[in-house]
């Protein structure tokens, strides 16, 4: 159980930069976009968003293991305590690089339990990229990103808050697909958010089998 001082960070300056907004406004938009029943929030945070939603008129539930965030419901990802197929969509934004990694697959197959159809997820993607910004006559303003991989990932050093992260050795983007397929999901968009690249967001679709399944 995280102590008060640790909740205070979730209403910093420090962790609410303009970049981290710039992150809510994807979470909020990827859900709006999914024309969401009755939302399931995995690790509340601040609850920026949730409250955002509810005051939009959606059906927002809030899960964490914190009680001191006041969640609608106490919870662990590892196992969620809702029926089957109880949320369209799940959403767990930046939560899932706080366990060890052995632990992604229990997650994802917990998440793929209680989803109706989609997740939404984001995660950490430490992987070094240019960002291109131009003003184009009569096309506008585009915007993209140019990943720039290492020769040699490096290596992550726990750091009493994330255990692993996209880019790291070990790590590859290649290996977190992989894992999200295995548990029964297929991929419909994954992208990093261009004025903060250190969050890759992943648009998820559910089919009806997964490794734990098999």
């Amino acid at each position: 159980m995280k102590n008060p001082v640790e909740k205070i960070h979730y209403f910093s300056s420090i962790y609410n930069t303009k970049e981290r907004f710039i992150s809510y406004w994807h979470q909020i938009h990827e859900l709006c976009e999914l024309n969401p029943g009755s939302i399931l929030e995995i690790g509340m945070g601040n609850g920026l968003v949730a409250n955002y939603l509810k005051q939009r008129g959606f059906n927002v539930t809030t899960m964490d293991i914190d009680q001191l965030l006041n969640p609608d419901c106490m919870g662990s990802v590892l196992e969620i305590p809702f029926l089957k197929e109880s949320f369209e969509p799940v959403s767990c934004f930046e939560v899932l690089e706080h366990l060890p990694y052995e632990n992604f697959p229990t997650a994802l197959h917990e998440i793929h339990l209680v989803t109706k159809k989609h997740v939404v997820l984001s995660l950490p993607d430490c992987t070094r990229a240019y960002r291109f910004d131009v003003q184009i006559p009569k096309l506008g303003e585009v915007k993209f990103l140019i990943p720039l991989p290492s020769l040699k990932a490096p290596v992550h050093t726990f750091n009493g808050e994330h255990y692993w992260e996209i880019g790291k050795a070990g790590y590859p983007l290649s290996r977190i697909l992989n894992d999200i397929q295995r548990a029964g999901f297929v991929i419909a968009k994954t992208y990093r958010v261009f004025e903060h690249p250190y969050h890759r967001f992943f648009i998820l679709k559910k089919i009806k089998t997964g490794y734990f399944d098999l």
